[in-house]
């Protein structure tokens, strides 16, 4: 199981929470500064994923965090993309009110370390670090509400954002390497607090089934086989989200009972604020069959799925 190293909390110590002040752009001094500390941080987030010895792996993210920290202090940094430290998914709200870094630790074929960090869009450094304790998660884990110091942790690839009856709330589309057999793709919700503090889950995705009483989920949580690609994913054509229907089978040696895709295609649909659950979908049939695809190799690719040195 992934084990938790609170680095951020280490390194930083407790996160202040600036005013915000009004919105100004990047200065030339500013983005001089950032883009000479990018070079440093591009070259250690290629090592923490790259690196074949676990304790340089290891050695480079602790340098990495604080290296980071101390860029994102920079007056107006949420302007600065870091587009050249491509180990990290920086992902944006919609809204740009804020932006959540997340990167993945390799640790051994069943053990990944996850940490991020959400960054508010203030001039000053108003950030929330996020811990990693996905192994301590009791019960439930699509009923589960975590704080930032007890998140379920995750590499995330993509953000939507839908206002339901309490309010805005952000889906977070990630992925878990979870263990050697078994992979996770999950959609996490994120609200503010009305102190501005995130929390993570809320019951948005609504089960309703003749006969049987309304279920809702605070997250949705895939399990599948790692020899398996499982698709969850918002489709803008179709205004859902979508996602492989899994079915239990047994799994290679070794491995067990485990989840496959068997070819049909569940939904969400957004309705009144919430998400609500379709059994099926129609199956549009392929010219050739899919090919696994995973959302991250992290020792071969970077965060966009390209191989090292290719454009």
């Amino acid at each position: 199981m992934k084990k938790i190293l609170g680095l951020f909390f280490l390194l930083t110590g407790s996160i202040v929470l600036l005013p915000a002040q009004n919105k100004s752009k990047l200065s030339a001094e500013a983005f001089a500064q950032l883009d000479e500390k990018e070079d440093t941080l591009a070259l250690l987030a290629y090592a923490f994923v790259n690196d074949s010895l676990p304790e340089h792996r290891f050695g480079t993210c602790r340098v990495f965090i604080p290296k980071l920290v101390e860029a994102l202090k920079i007056k107006n940094s949420f302007q600065y993309p870091f587009d050249r430290v491509k180990s990290v998914s920086i992902q944006y709200a919609p809204d740009s009110t804020f932006r959540i870094f997340t990167w993945q630790l390799y640790v051994d074929t069943s053990d990944y370390r996850y940490y991020g960090a959400i960054q508010m869009n203030t001039p000053d450094l108003k950030l929330y670090p996020l811990v990693d304790r996905s192994f301590n998660v009791k019960g439930n884990l699509e009923q589960a509400i975590l704080t930032p110091e007890e998140w379920y942790g995750a590499l995330y690839y993509n953000i939507r954002e839908a206002k339901g009856p309490q309010g805005k709330y952000y889906l977070l589309f990630g992925y878990d390497g979870f263990s050697f057999f078994h992979k996770r793709k999950l959609i996490e919700v994120l609200t503010f607090q009305q102190d501005g503090k995130p929390r993570f889950g809320a019951p948005v995705f609504v089960h309703e089934k003749k006969g049987r009483p309304t279920m809702t989920k605070n997250r949705v949580m895939l399990e599948y086989s790692a020899e398996s690609s499982v698709k969850l994913s918002y489709e803008e054509t179709m205004d859902m989200i979508v996602f492989d229907h899994l079915i239990t089978m047994g799994g290679v040696y070794g491995q067990g009972q485990s989840n496959f895709p068997d070819g049909s295609y569940e939904a969400y649909e957004l309705k009144g604020g919430l998400w609500k659950h379709k059994e099926m979908l129609p199956v549009t049939p392929m010219d050739q069959a899919p090919r696994p695809s995973p959302v991250l190799d992290t020792r071969k690719k970077d965060i966009l799925g390209k191989e090292d040195g290719k454009q």
